[in-house]
């Protein structure tokens, strides 16, 4: 029970990765405040929760569309008054967008991915931020992906607003510097989640045939399994993963179970951050 006593938002919660999440946070003894856009699907997870929860154990929703920022300021309002205090925000709500060549994509299309992946992220812990502070607390967890750290071509948008998401955490944990904020940003791995199917159903003339048959197989391999992820979005939003803040974490690549006893030293270097490469970083001298 890591995170018996503390409450949780999570945006996104409905299905794949997000109920994933709610799920095993509620085996840990959070109270949730799930939301999504779709409202039967969000109260069909809430059934299912609430069959593994205590009676005390809180579990509400909210149909929210985290593009929306008045629809999240509202979210944020809600948790509060229903809770009395939020420890946890996980921003996991997250399309892929267009896929294609961006000369033949929407534009409409792509901004609308980058508001939903990064402006609902924004959203999200602007409207959160206050509650924190004056508690000198709070866990703040931003799902990126592969696109934060490598190109991810025919699929811009994702890529551009994972790598967002990633700076804009940085960013943000260093704003929270003395109020025990932590904000760290979560790769769970290539996961088997509708997004995969996204990919296989546009074909390799959409998507690129690299990237297409590397989602064949992670298909047939069955990929990353959710439970690793899920794993370290707990530790990142228990008081084991304290004074953490600033990165980006691998679930499946990096030793993040280590952390608390790196505390110091992780904090002192820039490992697990988005950060440019110099030609002297690789031994090369070009001036």
């Amino acid at each position: 029970m890591k995170l018996k006593g503390r409450t949780a938002i999570i945006t996104g919660a409905n299905q794949g990765f997000g109920e994933a999440i709610a799920s095993e946070f509620v085996r840990q003894g959070a109270g949730i405040f799930m939301c999504a856009r779709n409202k039967e699907k969000l109260e069909a997870v809430k059934e299912k929760l609430a069959k593994i929860a205590p009676k005390d154990q809180k579990i509400c929703t909210m149909v929210v569309d985290v593009a929306h920022e008045p629809e999240v300021e509202k979210l944020m309002n809600a948790a509060i008054a229903e809770f009395g205090h939020v420890d946890i925000l996980v921003n996991n709500a997250g399309i892929y967008g267009p896929k294609g060549p961006i000369e033949k994509i929407n534009s409409d299309d792509w901004v609308a991915a980058i508001e939903i992946n990064l402006l609902g992220v924004f959203y999200c812990c602007k409207h959160m931020m206050a509650h924190m502070k004056k508690n000198n607390y709070g866990k703040i967890i931003n799902l990126s992906g592969g696109g934060a750290t490598a190109p991810l071509p025919f699929i811009s948008a994702y890529a551009a607003s994972k790598a967002g998401v990633v700076r804009f955490s940085e960013t943000l944990a260093g704003e929270c510097q003395g109020f025990k904020i932590d904000v760290n940003a979560v790769a769970p791995g290539a996961l088997n989640t509708r997004l995969l199917d996204e990919v296989l159903s546009a074909g390799p003339q959409i998507v690129g045939k690299d990237f297409y048959e590397k989602a064949l197989k992670q298909k047939k391999d069955g990929g990353v399994p959710l439970e690793v992820g899920v794993e370290l979005c707990v530790f990142l939003a228990s008081g084991e993963s304290d004074g953490i803040t600033g990165r980006i974490i691998s679930a499946k690549w990096d030793s993040w179970k280590t952390l608390p006893n790196r505390r110091q030293e992780l904090m002192a270097s820039d490992i697990y951050t988005l950060r440019r490469i110099t030609p002297e970083d690789r031994g090369k001298k070009w001036d």
